[in-house]
């Protein structure tokens, strides 16, 4: 089921012009059945199955003559428009964090996220193990007691698994990466970690994948693992993805634009060509936090209007998402 939502929803996503679906022929998940859902929502689709097609080369000439007439349609139906910032559903990740992270980088990304949604856009932040030992402050705000149930009710499930596992979250995080950045305990991560969702009331609590409708912030239940988060917000509708990182990483996505941040002046410096806004100058306090805010706000809305971050750029196109269960 949750394989299908991801795949069903990265189909429709607005990002997305045309899709073609390749499937073997027999898994469980049919090509056919997804590319008439994603079809349903009016977006142009094509189903290619390799043992239909009849192997390897026939299914790769196939594809490439389906692929030109996907392009055909595009051309010929795509107009791009101008739409109000209410529109915009963003996503917030940080990864490879340290201690810039927590001080000035997530902080920031806060108030960017503050500023979108008292604009009326969507906003939506996850990574649930992050919330560990940080949940009484993000419980606080949610709007009623279904959200703060749901925030509650997640993050004690990955405490229990992980102790089914016997492992102890709480003193096995952070990772030695984390570590040598500056963070000592989960709790100091995490406190850090939600500083990125702002502080207006969270409106909403969503599965792994699921589509943000309402306006406002939402929580959503995810891994802390990158890749995993950034496919599930991405699923979830966000057009692009802040992501704040004071160690520094190249990760991108398939489909939306994932913008690199960093209050590391180190970072910025040293892996230069994967970052696109830095604010060190926060960090150092030659300029506000609220300055450093206002200036990724702008880049925010390049991207938006088109600008290419340096992810896609070094043509980033990493997918994967998060499976549940055990693998048969």
């Amino acid at each position: 089921m949750q394989t299908l939502r991801v795949l069903t929803h990265i189909g429709q996503h607005p990002n997305v012009g045309a899709v073609l679906v390749v499937g073997l022929g027999c898994e469980q998940n049919s090509a056919h059945e997804l590319a008439q859902t994603i079809g349903d929502f009016g977006k142009p689709v094509a189903a290619l199955v390799i043992q239909e097609a009849g192997g390897t080369t026939t299914s790769i000439e196939e594809g490439k003559t389906l692929c030109r007439k996907l392009h055909h349609r595009l051309q010929e139906e795509t107009l791009r428009v101008q739409v109000p910032v209410k529109d915009l559903v963003v996503g917030l990740e940080c990864g490879g964090s340290d201690f810039t992270s927590g001080m000035v980088a997530n902080p920031a990304e806060g108030l960017v996220a503050d500023t979108l949604v008292d604009l009326g856009a969507r906003v939506i932040f996850s990574e649930t193990s992050e919330v560990l030992g940080a949940e009484h402050v993000v419980s606080r705000r949610a709007a009623d007691d279904r959200v703060r149930e749901f925030i509650l009710d997640k993050v004690r499930g990955v405490e229990q698994a992980t102790e089914a596992l016997k492992v102890d979250m709480r003193c096995t995080q952070p990772s030695p990466g984390n570590m040598a950045g500056g963070l000592s305990t989960i709790a100091e991560k995490s406190l850090g970690a939600i500083c990125k969702s702002g502080s207006r009331p969270i409106v909403d609590c969503l599965e792994y994948a699921e589509w943000a409708t309402k306006p406002g912030i939402s929580f959503m239940d995810s891994p802390g693992q990158d890749l995993a988060s950034i496919t599930g917000l991405v699923a979830g509708g966000s057009h692009m993805v802040l992501f704040t990182t004071g160690r520094g990483t190249p990760l991108g996505f398939a489909i939306a634009p994932v913008v690199k941040i960093t209050a590391n002046g180190q970072t910025a410096t040293r892996m230069t060509e994967n970052i696109d806004v830095d604010l060190p100058e926060a960090l150092s306090r030659r300029r506000s936090l609220e300055t450093a805010a206002r200036n990724l706000g702008e880049f925010v809305l390049a991207v938006a209007g088109g600008q290419l971050v340096q992810a896609e750029k070094l043509r980033h196109r990493e997918f994967g998402f998060h499976s549940i269960g055990i693998t048969l």
